[in-house]
């Protein structure tokens, strides 16, 4: 018994298509608000669930696309917060580059492999200083032993 991969096809890009709509919205509520915990785990999910689909039917790019997104959104998730300005445009470009990717799928196309440079973004690992607070800078008094300095009340 052969399957059915139109079928398939089209359940993906319904599917997909609601992700998708789910992970702009979720950006667009993180761009209000950078520790919105409920968007941080919607973009979590959809991302996955976008990975999951997109790997069953062999749609490698797609699917590492938005692996990377999702360990993003790991990261984010252990920051509690979206890291700054940065950070939410490179979402924003993993979200449309998804985007273009699944209208590829969609006009029955050959899928690209996925940009390196987005992967590569997506993968590093950015700063922890964001959920911290600041650190004491290195060429300060205080890190190299001097007197620190006083504050005015």
């Amino acid at each position: 018994m052969a399957l059915d991969m139109a079928k398939y096809r089209r359940i993906f890009l319904e599917e997909a298509a609601d992700h998708l709509a789910e992970i702009s919205r979720a950006l667009l509520d993180l761009e209000k608000e950078m520790g919105n915990v409920e968007a941080i785990d919607t973009l979590f999910r959809m991302a996955h669930s976008i990975k999951s689909m997109a790997a069953s039917l062999g749609y490698a790019p797609v699917s590492e696309l938005s692996h990377r997104l999702e360990d993003r959104m790991e990261g984010v998730r252990e920051a509690g917060r979206v890291r700054d300005p940065q950070e939410l445009s490179l979402l924003f470009r993993g979200l449309e580059t998804l985007e273009a990717m699944v209208r590829t799928v969609a006009d029955d196309r050959e899928l690209a492999p996925a940009d390196e440079g987005l992967l590569a973004e997506l993968r590093a690992t950015p700063e922890r200083a964001a959920a911290a607070p600041d650190p004491v800078a290195a060429d300060s008094p205080e890190a190299v032993g001097g007197e620190p300095k006083k504050v005015r009340s």
